[in-house]
């Protein structure tokens, strides 16, 4: 399956069809909190595939009417070895992980059925995206945010951390993958590799956190870290999730000059993520109507996917899309 034919060519296709610029949806986390849903948990998210799976269509569907084009799947803490530490079977945990495919795709095609023939509706067929988080995602030590594994986390280690899931997750039939808060070059080495040796037929980008706006968490160059992943035909776009917003129009800038790949950023609402405390630390913080102008110069600066993480909800996700139908 070429890049012009099939699944390769239908994220640059939504992109075309969004006017140049496609939106992600927002804070997942934290709209099940607005819900009720308590998550303190190592699963995080993926908590709620086993309490409420209701509560996550929810969710999908409130960003879809605010304007999303792509829903990102509840998968980013959902790991095989961090549920059979939980106590599930391994085809427990297998079938969670596709559940949380299935919900997105079931929430799109509700969502599509019933606005999709009305005349002069503004929105985009979604696409689903199936969250794999970094390593230190499933440690939940913070290490996402420092690439610190540790001398005896090697390339093949993160490899078979992400095999299986990967192929679980491409099995329950998402449009894309979305590799997340990669905090180091090894790391997306490993993502890149994997996409090469299953043979992956669709889509994926591979995001980078960045705690200083210069550099990969690891203390790494963006240059040292998308040198690898412009060498890969299967990685479609790269960029940035998870960081301060203050630092997204910077980067945008940078990566433009280091890679032809489409550009992909969905920073936090810019709220600190204490990752020993387990808690948000108060800080300079972007309101929606901020985001609304940043989206536009974000976009004029080379991104051609905009979204929100952590802290950020629908309402942000409105304001994004509005700014972007606006002014393009």
């Amino acid at each position: 399956m070429g890049f012009e034919n099939g699944g390769m060519s239908s994220l640059e296709d939504l992109i075309d069809k969004a006017g140049g610029c496609a939106v992600i949806d927002g804070g997942f986390a934290t709209q099940l909190e607005s819900h009720g849903a308590s998550i303190n948990d190592p699963l995080w998210s993926a908590l709620c595939l086993i309490k409420d799976p209701d509560l996550i269509k929810k969710v999908h569907l409130e960003y879809l009417e605010a304007g999303a084009d792509i829903l990102v799947t509840s998968s980013y803490q959902a790991t095989i070895p961090g549920f059979l530490s939980r106590g599930l079977s391994l085809e427990e945990g297998q079938s969670l992980l596709k559940k949380s495919v299935k919900l997105a795709v079931e929430a799109r095609d509700k969502f599509w059925d019933a606005k999709g023939s009305v005349p002069g509706n503004s929105y985009n067929r979604a696409l689903v995206a199936a969250s794999i988080g970094s390593y230190g995602a499933y440690l939940a030590d913070g290490s996402e945010y420092s690439g610190c594994y540790g001398p005896e986390v090697n390339l093949d280690k993160l490899k078979d951390f992400h095999r299986r899931r990967l192929q679980v997750l491409v099995e329950a039939g998402p449009d894309l993958l979305a590799f997340e808060t990669i905090p180091n070059k090894l790391e997306a080495q490993a993502c890149a590799e994997l996409l090469e040796e299953e043979n992956i037929q669709i889509p994926s980008w591979i995001c980078f956190s960045s705690m200083d706006g210069e550099n990969a968490p690891s203390g790494e160059s963006f240059m040292e870290c998308l040198d690898i992943l412009n060498k890969s035909e299967k990685v479609t776009a790269v960029g940035i999730n998870c960081a301060p917003p203050h630092f997204v129009e910077s980067l945008v800038c940078k990566f433009k000059q280091l890679t032809t790949k489409a550009i992909v950023v969905y920073p936090n609402s810019g709220e600190i993520w204490d990752g020993r405390a387990k808690k948000w630390l108060p800080s300079k913080c972007f309101g929606d109507d901020k985001f609304e102008t940043v989206a536009t110069r974000w976009r004029d600066s080379g991104a051609k996917l905009i979204g929100g993480c952590c802290r950020t909800t629908p309402a942000t996700i409105r304001t994004i899309s509005k700014a972007l139908k606006e002014k393009s």
